[in-house]
Parts: C-alpha cells; structure tokens; sequence
C-alpha cells in the first residue's frame, strides 16, 4: 500500500511539473495515465496481476 501511495505521489508531481510547462501536454498526460489506470484495476479484477 505504501508503494501504490508513493507511486501516485511521484505521478502527481511529475504531472503538476508537466502542467507548469505546457497545459494541453498535461491533460494529454492524465489522459493517458487515466487509461493505464483503468486498465490496471481491470487486470487486477480479472485476476492477473503485472
């Protein structure tokens, strides 16, 4: 659990740096994490964990 904690941690302020330089590029980030997310909790709910 702490390793999930300091992983969306380092995301977050690897996102935050990204939207201090370029807006668009940001949201073009969380797009793409938002997806990996979401496919990460289907795996894991499917059973197969990476």
């Amino acid at each position: 659990m702490v390793i999930l904690m300091v992983e969306m941690l380092f995301l977050l302020i690897a996102l935050v740096g990204v939207g201090m330089w370029s807006v668009p590029a940001a949201l073009v980030l969380a797009g793409v994490l938002g997806v990996v997310a979401a496919e990460r909790a289907q795996a894991q709910r499917k059973g197969t964990t990476s």
